[in-house]
């Protein structure tokens, strides 16, 4: 089972947030999280089009996933109320966890370097 939950974070990553194909999250989210995934995946992905994230570590126990990532992408549309600066972030550090029923994800809590990507893309 925990392989199985880490491919479906791997999926997530690759197939999801750095392939941009939405219709893949109602497979890996649970019907209850899918809508508020799609809500914070789709308009992130519109900001940063080119984003890519690489698997750093992922780490998996019962019925959870510990992943770190590190996220790059260029902005080129609106994010958090800024307007496109068309400069580019690279290698931010995120971990989330993700909590498993039946396969899918029906939990995710994470932290990203929110303050260094802001300064990377001159915002702060």
């Amino acid at each position: 089972m925990t392989e199985r939950n880490k491919d479906v974070v791997r999926r997530l990553v690759d197939e999801v947030l750095n392939a941009g194909r939405m219709d893949v999250v109602d497979e890996l989210y649970a019907p209850i999280l899918a809508p508020a995934a799609k809500r914070w995946i789709k308009p992130f992905r519109s900001s940063f089009p080119d984003v890519h994230m690489d698997v750093v570590d992922l780490i998996a126990e019962d019925d959870k996933v510990v992943g770190r990532f590190k996220c790059s992408g260029t902005h080129l549309g609106t994010w958090r109320g800024h307007a496109p600066t068309g400069r580019r972030f690279k290698a931010i550090d995120e971990v989330y966890i993700f909590r498993f029923s039946d396969g899918r994800i029906v939990h995710a809590w994470g932290l990203e370097d929110t303050l260094r990507r802001l300064e990377q893309l001159g915002l702060r």
